[in-house]
């Protein structure tokens, strides 16, 4: 049985509201830790004008193909998803290839997983990968100025860090940082559902 995740059922439908904007002028975009799949069948299937390509670790692949095949969609726009590691650069991909070039690139529920060092991985992976003018948007739990918005967020935290210490809700300011330092600008920092936020960078 394909394993389910709750969050990305509960979330999918807020998160395309605001990509709806955020790739409106996108065409191909690469989702870093795509998990069950769930996301991928979903944006892809609403977002018909950009192609939609899945990645993960090997051993989650099979898992986000069987998503697929179960769908029983018919998505010409739903690429077949890729093995790749944030840590492990350069990632399989080239912007200076037209078949491998990204303007958009999206990450869900993944910056509090990794451990800090794979964060500063995940920016350097985007600084090579995402082409100019392209986007980056990232959902997840973050703090402002070292505080967490909601005591929730404050518990969730805690008990990452105990199930993993490199883990943890990250602060804004220090992702926003190696954001600007492979060239992207905030353009937009959304509330969601959950205790969550929605951030969208843009490569000049």
């Amino acid at each position: 049985m394909l394993s389910f995740s709750a969050a990305a059922e509960k979330n999918k439908t807020p998160i395309l509201e605001i990509l709806k904007q955020a790739f409106a002028d996108t065409s191909r975009v690469l989702e870093i830790a795509s998990g069950t799949g769930q996301h991928a069948v979903y944006f892809a299937e609403q977002l018909p004008h950009l192609d939609w390509r899945p990645s993960d670790l090997g051993e989650h692949l099979a898992a986000i193909d069987q998503r697929i095949v179960d769908s029983d969609k018919i998505l010409d726009n739903l690429l077949q998803p890729i093995d790749l590691d944030i840590g492990d650069l350069p990632w399989p991909v080239s912007s200076a290839d037209y078949e491998d070039a990204y303007d958009g690139i999206f990450t869900a529920n993944s910056l509090h997983i990794v451990s800090w060092e794979l964060v500063e991985a995940f920016f350097e992976g985007v600084g090579e990968t995402l082409k100019a003018g392209g986007t980056l948007v990232v959902y997840g739990p973050f703090k402002y100025d070292g505080k967490f918005t909601t005591p929730s967020n404050e518990a969730f935290d805690k008990s990452l860090k105990e199930k993993r210490a490199e883990s943890g809700v990250r602060d804004f300011e220090a992702v926003n940082a190696l954001a600007e330092k492979v060239g992207l600008k905030l353009e937009g920092d959304h509330q969601m559902p959950a205790n969550n936020q929605l951030l969208v960078w843009k490569r000049a």
